[in-house]
């Protein structure tokens, strides 16, 4: 890979799904050069071009959702390193919300009924949704009747905007129950977007991983050591670093 002058160490990809995302990345690249390594960022408009870069080697980390990864991972032949991830993203988990004067309390009381579900490429608002209605034995094609929301497709969910519309069309009655994220539901609840009065959470999922520092298996041990060390090193209660 080309470097600018030979001074950049380390290429690492994103998604700006929002224009935070630039404020986030100049922080971490301001954070990772601190600490002796000459970091660029490349911002991307969707996930599928990231995980191209990845695997074209155009870039040498990219931060991924849980379905980039594993499509990396897959195009890669296995080939790729999982270098470091949030806390929150650690036991990240989905749940499905409805109206807390709904019939709806079990898993079981979903069938027949309309469920929504976020964009389809959304692990936590529709891939695993549809995988935790199997293990309880429904079938999702059959047994309930899908609403989806693919308003933010290539994203994988992460602006949450069609995490709204499944949020609205639970409130509005035009669906029976839906999936979002616990963390999207938080933020909701946070910023006074749900009134927890009139819609609630009545199943949990297990906890997964989320989203994850992925490389190439050809990445130098000593570079990704270092910057392993690096982001594990971030302390969260510093207010300069808080905000990434």
């Amino acid at each position: 890979m080309q470097r600018q002058n030979g001074k950049i160490e380390l290429m690492i990809g994103a998604v700006a799904y929002a224009p935070k995302v630039v404020t986030i990345w100049e922080g971490i690249r301001e954070y990772l050069h601190d600490r002796g390594l000459q970091t660029e960022y490349v911002l991307y408009s969707s996930y599928p071009a990231l995980v191209d870069a990845l695997v074209a080697g155009h870039i040498d980390i990219a931060w991924n959702t849980p379905l980039a990864y594993l499509q990396a991972k897959e195009r890669l032949g296995g080939r790729c390193l999982v270098l470091g991830m949030r806390d929150s993203d650690i036991g990240f988990t989905t749940v499905f919300i409805a109206r807390a004067d709904s019939p709806i309390h079990s898993l079981s009381d979903l069938k027949g009924k309309r469920f929504a579900l976020g964009s389809r490429d959304s692990s936590h608002a529709a891939i695993l949704p549809l995988h935790f209605l199997r293990e309880a034995g429904l079938d999702p094609e059959k047994d309930l009747n899908l609403v989806r929301f693919d308003t933010d497709l290539g994203k994988h969910g992460d602006t949450g905007t069609s995490e709204q519309d499944v949020v609205r069309t639970v409130t509005e009655g035009s669906a029976d129950a839906g999936a979002i994220g616990k963390a999207t539901w938080d933020a909701f609840v946070a910023a006074g977007s749900i009134d927890s009065r009139t819609l609630g959470i009545f199943w949990t999922s297990p906890g997964y991983s989320h989203c994850n520092f992925t490389a190439r298996a050809e990445l130098p041990a000593s570079l990704a050591e270092r910057f392993t060390k690096a982001i594990q090193a971030m302390d969260y209660s510093d207010p300069k670093w808080k905000q990434i």
